[in-house]
């Protein structure tokens, strides 16, 4: 089976020279839980954020589910890639003024034409899933940040994406919250979704990823299995980040 992301020699520069991503290489199969960590600002969520489109890479390729992507990348190519690549961010992004039900069903009735019917039955199998069906007539501002981000994970589930990127999705959630969200995407594990996963927590790291990938400086310092990885990492920078985060 190929690879569902292929990264060949990618490089990102911002203002000022800063170079986000430096000739960074590496694949995601299909159906893996990659887990991507680092310090802050070693380039992993400008990594994640190419693969649909978000950040343009200067140099190299990206190929996401047999699609191509260059520096000049058509925009029509990009659109293919993001109605099958969906993305949970740190802040939950959902519309304010929207009951929960029509924040998850407003792209697959504008985007996929579903009828309105298809689309409320799909949401509130999604919200089932999540365990907040009953949250569904309310509007965001009315449930907690883990509710919340919940519902934007049923939002990205229901365009039917064949890989799931998520940026640091626990990172603005209080501590309590982060369990229900990390449940949530356990069971997307399980079920074969491939994920690309940004984050901290280790424990999740540990238990559902199937590598774990570590960046500093924009480069790919290391890529391991969980237990290699925490229990005994192969690169020195490896061991004193994490000696850090312990």
């Amino acid at each position: 089976m190929p690879a569902a992301i292929t990264a060949r020699s990618i490089t990102k520069s911002f203002a000022a020279g800063q170079r986000a991503l430096d000739s960074v290489s590496m694949t995601v199969d299909t159906g893996e839980v990659l887990v991507v960590m680092g310090p802050s600002g070693s380039g992993k969520s400008t990594l994640i954020r190419t693969f649909n489109g978000l950040e343009t890479i200067d140099d190299g390729e990206i190929e996401v589910l047999g699609l191509r992507l260059t520096s000049d990348a058509d925009p029509r190519q990009i659109q293919r890639i993001r109605r099958r690549v969906g993305m949970v961010f740190q802040q939950f992004n959902l519309f304010p003024h929207l009951t929960i039900l029509d924040n998850i069903t407003l792209a697959p009735i504008r985007v996929q034409n579903q009828t309105r019917s298809d689309a409320e039955q799909q949401a509130m199998a999604l919200l089932a899933q999540m365990g907040i069906v009953e949250q569904a007539g309310k509007y965001p501002a009315q449930l907690s940040g883990g509710q919340q981000q919940r519902v934007a994970i049923a939002r990205a589930l229901a365009l039917k994406p064949d890989v799931m990127l998520f940026d640091e999705p626990t990172s603005a959630l209080d501590p309590e919250r982060v369990k229900e969200v990390l449940d949530a995407m356990r069971l997307l594990a399980n079920q074969g979704m491939t994920m690309i996963v940004v984050t901290h927590e280790l424990g999740f790291a540990r238990e559902v990823a199937d590598r774990v990938l570590f960046m500093d400086n924009g480069t790919v310092v290391e890529s391991s299995d969980p237990e290699t990885f925490f229990s005994a990492a192969k690169e020195e920078r490896s061991r004193r980040f994490l000696s850090q985060i312990h």
